[in-house]
This record gives structure tokens, C-alpha cells and sequence, in this order.
């Protein structure tokens, strides 16, 4: 797969696990193994870019007298998502299209 495709698919992925719920890293590792499998390391980096590009409130909480980060997507990780669903019926149509050229070849 195409590494920036899957990137943008993975950023996906944590705002939508983000979505309904303030929540911490682990959490959103755990949540998302049924469907894709994410090292802490990918995770981490995603969830900084998504951050950085103002997507996500980070709130520090102690939590067992360990400082442990909530997520919380804002309005522009909310929009992101909408963009992705919106992108992802074109490359719906696209798939239909190339499925039904193959077939029309045979």
C-alpha cells in the first residue's frame, strides 16, 4: 500500500477512535486492533502531527500518580473526517470503474 495513502488512512482511523470520547494513547491502541494494527511509535507520531495541525486538544490528567494525555478531536479533526468520507466515495467509484473494465475486457 501506498505509504502516504495509509498514513492518511491511519490518521483517520485515531480521529474516529477520538471521536466519541476524550481518550488516551493506550486506549486507542486497544480500540482499533480489531480492525488495524498500530505500534505505540506510529500511534505517537500520528497523534503529534494531528496536534500540531490542530485537530486534537491534549489535556494532561494524573491518573496513578502517573501523568497520562487525553485526546479530544475539535472541529477541525471533526471536518477532517468528513473530508476523508466524502474522498473516500470517489475512490469507491473509481474501484467500480476499474472492476467493471476488467470484466468488460474479458
Amino acid at each position: 500500500m501506498d505509504v502516504q495513502l495509509k498514513r492518511g488512512l491511519l490518521e483517520v482511523c485515531v480521529l474516529a477512535v477520538i471521536r466519541d470520547k476524550p481518550t488516551y494513547g493506550y486506549k486507542i491502541i486497544k480500540d482499533m486492533k480489531p480492525y488495524v494494527e498500530i505500534s505505540e511509535s506510529t500511534l505517537y507520531t500520528i497523534l503529534k502531527r494531528l496536534e500540531e495541525g490542530d485537530m486534537l486538544e491534549v489535556k494532561t490528567v494524573e491518573h496513578n500518580s502517573r501523568l497520562r494525555k487525553y485526546y479530544k478531536i475539535n472541529s477541525n479533526g471533526l471536518e477532517r473526517i468528513e473530508e476523508f468520507k466524502s474522498y473516500w466515495k470517489d475512490m469507491e467509484n473509481m474501484y467500480k470503474f476499474i472492476i467493471k473494465k476488467e470484466s468488460s475486457d474479458d
